[in-house]
């Protein structure tokens, strides 16, 4: 009989001294302690808390094989019997990112092997698992992200994972109840590091074996590792364990699995990834294997951030755009926004140059088009308007203000104006809504103040502006060649201040992720380094200008998401930039 005595033993004691319960021939429980993270965590067992995106799929499948996860030894710890000598499962599994924060996850794990010897202990008879193959208790669960983002310093999620009962307990791979496990989750990055925490409870009905109390669990884990080859590969330790917090064992050898694991997740392509582990027992809890070897291969495609979209490139977002097909310009009507301009009309009075016979004098609309827009002959009588002294002008139509915008017509007859459809702005001066001397025509945001600009585009536009859950930026930070320090150059003040601007009239917004991203030129950790101090520094010129630090974060990923092809310098041009990130605070 082979002795696993001392410090690293692995094994699970049912002792001769321990008082035996009454158990038919054939009962068991649910072994196997190891269930695998969602798909698409850079962990095994540990969750990286990745919940960007929406309708986002991942699936996979672990290979589990477990030496010895139930052995029976004497009081002198020496092995009597294998009970349960060897188990192997592979685990199914699939989650599904709904929606950004929110996941949902299911795992099946099915028993494809398990083999060991019979036994008998102070009279009671114990079966080996009853049949090689099983089906495992299916779990569900779910996780919402309350604050953090995937690759930030700290993110924090809740969630809950509920076990059915669909696995057989004579064959070791059910417990007979439905369990529910609340848990909360820490996961995050600096640089290359990367780290996972989870914190939990396993409810489930107390029932015993083999005089060991089971029930409810308070579940725990941890992880820490490094990123490597331009962060296709993660390796490093998870610990994972539980303890029965029943009737005073908690914490004790029989009741408390621990389990140690060495892994490593490669990216071999854009959506595969695949990994391999291998892990052992720290305690003689129920099911801590001898040694356990973890093979996985998961699909799961990498969250892409899209821009908002503006499908005619008018700079005006499709969302807004009236005509989101055709470019056009910015107006503050809902109805026109990102069309083009109407026809031109040189003299204003609604007849369009085409189809106007004087389209340098304002007239009226006619059937005849050789006087359609041509001022009335006179006299005019039949025509109806103000009468008058001079008997050829009784009843002729006038234009007080000479703005070629007849007086039925003209909502403001005593101040030259312009024409426009609207019958209240009908021949009244052009608004200038955000009161910064750009007309609205010629403003591209007319709701907000800002600079004259030679590009029309741009006319008007402040440095940035808020869209969304983004503070968007129309000129980009410059920094010295190769290094974090600002240049010498009066655009990327003005940015800043605008930046500042905005976080100066917004309090509501309580953190701001400063995100640095370089091209693809030069070494992957270098540039992540690089753009990590960029980003920093924006950080420390806001916090300077009076900002609080604890408004502010920042991060550096280096080339890891770009915007535009690096294969061209317009390209890495657009790559190299500093984003800024509003974290809204979390609503139920």
């Amino acid at each position: 009989m082979r002795n696993r005595v001392g410090l690293g033993k692995i094994a699970f004691a049912l002792a001769f001294s321990a008082a035996p319960v009454a158990h038919a021939e054939g009962d068991g429980l649910a072994l196997n302690h190891y269930s695998p993270a969602e798909r698409g965590s850079d962990w095994f067992q540990l969750e990286s808390l990745d919940l960007r995106g929406r309708l986002r799929p991942a699936i996979g499948l672990t290979i589990d094989a477990a030496d010895d996860p139930l052995i029976v030894t004497d009081s002198s710890e020496n092995e009597v019997s294998e009970l349960v000598s060897a188990q192997v499962y592979a685990h199914l599994g699939a989650s599904l990112v709904l929606a950004d924060r929110l996941r949902f996850g299911l795992n099946l794990p099915v028993q494809l092997w398990a083999d060991g010897e019979p036994t008998v202990i102070g009279g009671v008879p114990y079966s080996p698992p009853a049949h090689a193959t099983a089906l495992g208790d299916l779990r569900f669960g779910a996780d919402l992200r309350l604050f953090g983002r995937y690759g930030g310093v700290a993110t924090l999620a809740v969630g809950a994972q509920v076990f059915l009962p669909t696995g057989e307990t004579e064959s070791y791979a059910g417990y007979g109840h439905t369990r529910v496990a609340p848990r909360t989750l820490f996961a995050g990055e600096a640089g290359p590091f990367l780290y996972a925490a989870r914190l939990g409870m396993l409810l489930a009905q107390s029932r015993a074996y083999g005089g060991s109390e089971l029930g409810n669990h308070f579940e725990f884990g941890g992880a820490f590792g490094m990123r490597f080859l331009e962060r296709k590969l993660v390796i490093g330790p998870e610990l994972f364990g539980s303890t029965v917090i029943s009737n005073g064992v908690a914490f004790t050898q029989q009741a408390t699995p621990l389990e140690g694991l060495f892994g490593a997740h490669y990216t071999v392509a854009p959506a595969f990834r695949i990994g391999a582990a291998v892990s052992g027992g720290l305690t003689a809890g129920f099911g801590t294997p001898l040694i356990r070897g973890l093979l996985s291969v998961d699909w799961a495609p990498a969250f892409e951030a899209r821009p908002p979209s503006d499908r005619d490139g008018d700079q005006v977002l499709d969302i807004h755009d009236a005509c989101p097909d055709i470019p056009g310009d910015r107006t503050s009507s809902p109805a026109t926004n990102g069309c083009p301009p109407p026809p031109p009309d040189r003299d204003g009075d609604g007849v369009s140059d085409t189809t106007d016979a004087c389209p340098d004098v304002a007239g009226i609309p006619s059937a005849d088009p050789t006087r359609n827009g041509c001022p009335p002959d006179l006299p005019c009588p039949g025509v109806p308007g103000p009468k008058s002294s001079d008997p050829r002008l009784s009843h002729c139509l006038t234009d007080e203000d000479r703005d070629g915008i007849l007086d039925p017509v003209d909502a403001c007859p005593l101040v030259p104006g312009r024409y426009t459809q609207d019958a209240k702005t009908n021949g009244c001066p052009e608004p200038d809504t955000d009161g910064d001397s750009i007309l609205d025509s010629k403003d591209a945001c007319p709701e907000v103040s800002g600079p004259a600009n030679d590009d029309p585009k741009r006319n008007g536009c402040p440095a940035a502006t808020v869209q969304g859950d983004q503070i968007v930026i129309l000129d980009s930070i410059q920094f010295k060649t190769g290094r974090a320090e600002l240049a010498d150059d009066a655009s990327s003040e003005q940015v800043l201040q605008a930046v500042l601007t905005i976080l100066t009239q917004h309090p509501e917004i309580t953190l701001l992720h400063v995100e640095g991203h370089t091209d693809n030129h030069g070494a992957a950790a270098m540039n992540r380094q690089l753009s990590a101090k960029r980003a920093a520094t924006v950080v420390s010129w806001l916090v300077s200008h009076g900002v609080d630090s604890k408004r502010l974060a920042s991060a550096g990923f280096g080339a890891d998401r770009p915007i535009d092809s690096n294969k061209t310098e317009e390209g890495r041009k657009r790559n190299r930039r500093v984003e800024f990130h509003i974290e809204r605070p979390h609503t139920d």
